[in-house]
């Protein structure tokens, strides 16, 4: 070897070990300086630079036989930033007398979706133990969801921690099926969002999945105890939803939220509102109800008439609600080893 390319080589290796160098001490910073980290998308780039491809390929598996759990796991992420902030702690099963918020009202029998991201976070322990957060695995899991069915993709903002602790009472005050405008609205402020851009954007969550019946029987047949069927419902869809969802039938059949394309994430969620076949009455409130006009039905009508228009707020809104009270101190919470249970149990 010539005395150029010897000292090349020797380059070369300085290079590299000076890299090295430099990305321990990026990682160093990243572990040790959580306690007053903001969220960012770079957060596992040294520690387990794999994690999205490892949810992402999780998920991808699950679909195959669930065609269901997109819609299912976005729902889990919206459920668990709405109680506590992003924490996880919606994945938290009932331990020490602390009730879990699996338990309360709008989760208990149709929140689903928590084997999957059980499975994706034993792969994520087998590739880098301790390191991605199961509150992560929510946020992340939301977005893969989005976009492998049609919707945006978006930069993920990372680096949350798990609660110690859930919230039953605070679940059974979730947005609700049979909630009214005004009521929502306060919702989505106490929740530290917008509540007219973001309540119809994340609203439009609804454009894919599936739903059960006792969500719609008293549109159907006895609307705000009169006896009549909503007036807001378009009649077809009503006779239609009607035979789906008989009086006194099984209140837990399923209905596609958006009949025309359920399982693609598209606008279809505001064209339907339009002519009066939302299937849920908080959806059908953000464009019916008599205080619309002035607040959410001119969004519900931008969204209806531009995909991108929709696809641009979603994004926005969806990186908001992640952001609701974050834990980042180390001292308010931890990097579960299993999502349902607090480290110590």
């Amino acid at each position: 070897m010539s005395s150029s390319s010897s000292s090349s080589t020797r380059v070369s290796q300085l290079g590299a070990a000076s890299l090295a160098a430099l990305l321990a001490a990026v990682c160093l910073l990243h572990a040790g300086g959580a306690a007053a980290a903001e969220l960012s998308v770079d957060y596992y780039d040294c520690t387990c630079p794999d994690a999205y491809k490892i949810v992402q390929g999780v998920l991808v598996e699950a679909h195959q036989s669930d065609p269901r759990i997109f819609a299912s796991l976005i729902r889990l992420h919206f459920h668990d930033c709405f109680v506590q902030g992003c924490d996880g702690s919606l994945l938290l099963d009932t331990f020490d007398g602390m009730e879990s918020e699996k338990d309360a009202r709008p989760n208990n029998g149709s929140a689903r979706g928590f084997d999957v991201v059980d499975a994706a976070k034993a792969a994520l322990e087998d590739a880098c133990p301790g390191v991605v957060s199961c509150a992560d695995i929510l946020a992340i899991a939301a977005e893969i969801s989005v976009e492998l069915s049609g919707g945006p993709g978006w930069n993920v903002l990372l680096g949350r921690l798990d609660s110690f602790t859930s919230s039953k009472a605070d679940a059974e005050n979730l947005p609700g099926p049979f909630d009214g405008l005004d009521v929502l609205r306060a919702k989505f402020r106490n929740a530290t969002l917008d509540d007219t851009t973001d309540l119809v954007a994340l609203s439009g969550g609804h454009t894919f999945g599936r739903v059960q019946c006792q969500f719609v029987t008293g549109r159907l047949y006895n609307f705000s105890g009169t006896n009549q069927p909503d007036p807001s419902l378009d009649a077809t869809y009503r006779a239609f939803l009607s035979q789906r969802c008989p009086r006194n039938g099984d209140g837990t059949s399923l209905n596609d939220l958006d009949p025309t394309t359920p399982d693609n994430f598209d606008r279809n969620y505001f064209t339907n509102l339009e002519v009066n076949r939302g299937f849920l009455q908080s959806d059908q409130e953000l464009k019916s109800d008599p205080g619309a006009a002035g607040t959410t039905a001119p969004i519900v009508d931008r969204f209806a008439g531009s995909q991108e228009a929709f696809f641009s707020s979603f994004v926005n809104s969806m990186i908001k609600m992640g952001n609701i009270r974050p834990v980042t101190d180390p001292s308010q919470g931890e990097v579960r080893n299993r999502c349902a249970f607090v480290n110590s149990n």
